[in-house]
């Protein structure tokens, strides 16, 4: 048994047996405290009273009632835009330290995040929370000795102005805590590769000279560099190359609608632990193998609120209505769906990130992203969320022993009637009306309001089966290409004619 895994092993156990009991409930007001404290002389908390709002009897009331939510373009338009300019003091003291470029699944242009040195450290503060409840999971001492890849953006940042500017993963790697560099892989030559092809192929050409325990990434970006590794070297699985790839961390996405696909690619099964680090912020991870909900983060400089997902309170651009309810954490229950509100420390003030949430378990505060407020399907009352969706796809690939790690539909009216128009990324061949009938079925016994909606105006569903070179090619031609990129699912009308012009051009004629 190594010597050192060892050591590292028995300083996770005992940090993590006397670590701290949290009141989440209580730890959410004080963040909320601090938040408005450090800030009330910012433009932003003169503007809105932050000084009423710490002396009131209730400060979520208060805090809820005083501030109106925020979207990106609200907050960027009326308030982010001034530190372009070079003001200070806006929304946050003093100024960002860098800006997350994220256009996420959605956008022609790269929102521009603040990411302020607190942000910076919180993010770092929770990957350090994680690693201690590595305990929970039963990885054997020598898995600590092991490297880990990491795939994400460029650590090459671009400057602009008196910024710099990349996508999350790139600023988070950038800042990495020196005792950790000497694990981490592709290391900083590579990282720092804009290129995405070029970084993939030294990594493939390296992979041999490493020893990887654990990588980090967004599924379908994984796979694909995993796929390069397995046939550059002439290998049936993974594993051949790295016996000792024990962990997967997932992020960004749902890794059900991929684990078929993953699976694989692999010689022994691997533990998988769910994160979810956005743009805004390190906002939750999971914490124990008994389930894959993952643990709201309360006290790294982030606080929560959360509006019920009902159709009445989303607009149709994914927004919410200004007077939708929001509730605080002791107001939640459990598997009931959420869009989820956050204020940060990067001045984020009641921001709508865009993600829906489920709990699973309320006294340990887990949670399921469920999808996005931009991506959910309600034509004609189907209501059918991205967490529905990757279940229907799930029971394909059971029913037809098929891997379908990606997906996208919008509903379309032909000849005056309503479908569900589904792109499917299979290489098997499969009989199509057989895809829509089970299909069509499993959302009907799944969602009632779907059912309801095909006895009315929804007409049926629709199924084109493409190969998986069409999605890649489709996030490159639209420059989201990369290991932050997550493929979108529900596509809006005008997105969705460009996406089957372009299909149109790989394919023969598409006749939905």
């Amino acid at each position: 048994m190594a010597i050192l895994g060892s050591i590292i092993k028995g300083i996770i156990d005992i940090r993590d047996t006397f670590s701290s009991r949290i009141d989440h409930e209580v730890t959410q007001v004080e963040m909320l405290r601090n938040l408005l404290s450090l800030a009330k002389d910012t433009q932003f908390g003169n503007y809105y009273n932050f000084e009423e709002i710490l002396n009131s009897e209730n400060i979520e009331e208060t805090f809820r009632k005083k501030i109106p939510y925020f979207d990106y373009k609200k907050i960027n338009e009326e308030w982010w835009y001034k530190l372009h300019k070079g003001e200070t003091n806006i929304t946050w003291p003093g100024k960002p330290t860098y800006f997350a470029l994220s256009s996420g699944t959605t956008g022609k242009k790269s929102k521009r995040i603040p990411i302020t040195d607190e942000m910076v450290k919180s993010i770092k503060d929770t990957g350090i929370k994680q690693i201690f409840t590595l305990s929970n999971f039963e990885l054997s001492s020598d898995f600590f000795e092991k490297e880990i890849l990491m795939l994400g953006s460029s650590t090459n940042l671009n400057e602009s102005g008196n910024f710099l500017e990349g996508e999350i993963s790139g600023i988070s790697a950038n800042n990495i805590p020196y005792w950790f560099k000497g694990y981490y892989k592709p290391g900083d030559d590579i990282a720092q590769i804009d290129d995405w092809d070029q970084r993939v192929n030294q990594i493939v050409k390296r992979a041999k000279n490493w020893d990887i325990g654990a990588i980090s990434g967004i599924p379908s970006w994984i796979e694909i560099v995993l796929q390069k590794i397995i046939s550059f070297y002439n290998l049936k699985n993974i594993h051949e190359i790295w016996p000792n790839f024990q962990v997967y961390t997932s992020g960004g996405v749902a890794f059900e609608s991929y684990q078929k696909s993953f699976n694989a690619l692999l010689g022994k099964p691997i533990t998988v632990i769910d994160t979810y680090l956005a743009s805004e912020g390190f906002l939750a991870f999971q914490t124990r193998p008994e389930t894959s909900s993952m643990k709201l983060v309360t006290d790294k400089g982030i606080y929560f609120e959360f509006v019920p997902f009902k159709p009445e309170y989303i607009k149709e651009d994914g927004s919410i209505i200004q007077d939708a309810p929001s509730l605080k954490l002791s107001e939640v229950e459990e598997n009931q769906e959420y869009i989820l509100i956050i204020s940060t420390v990067t001045g984020a003030w009641r921001y709508l990130i865009g993600d829906t949430i489920r709990f699973t378990d309320i006294d340990k505060i887990e949670i399921k992203i469920t999808g996005r407020t931009k991506f959910f399907l309600n034509t004609v009352g189907s209501q059918l969320s991205v967490e529905k969706l990757n279940d229907a796809i799930q029971f394909l690939e059971e029913k037809f022993d098929v891997k379908i790690p990606e997906y996208v539909l919008s509903a379309k009216r032909i000849d005056g009637d309503f479908y569900h128009c589904w792109y499917l990324g299979i290489e098997s061949e499969i009989n199509t009306q057989q895809i829509e009938e089970s299909l069509d079925s499993f959302l009907k016994d799944a969602n009632k309001n779907y059912n309801v909606a095909r006895n009315k105006a929804l007409k049926g569903i629709k199924v084109k089966l493409i190969t998986l070179d069409i999605f890649y090619q489709w996030n490159e031609k639209n420059k989201k290409k990369g290991g932050q990129v997550k493929m979108e699912r529900v596509m809006n009308e005008d997105t969705f004619k460009k996406w089957e012009k372009f299909t149109d051009k790989k394919l023969s004629k598409i006749n939905f």
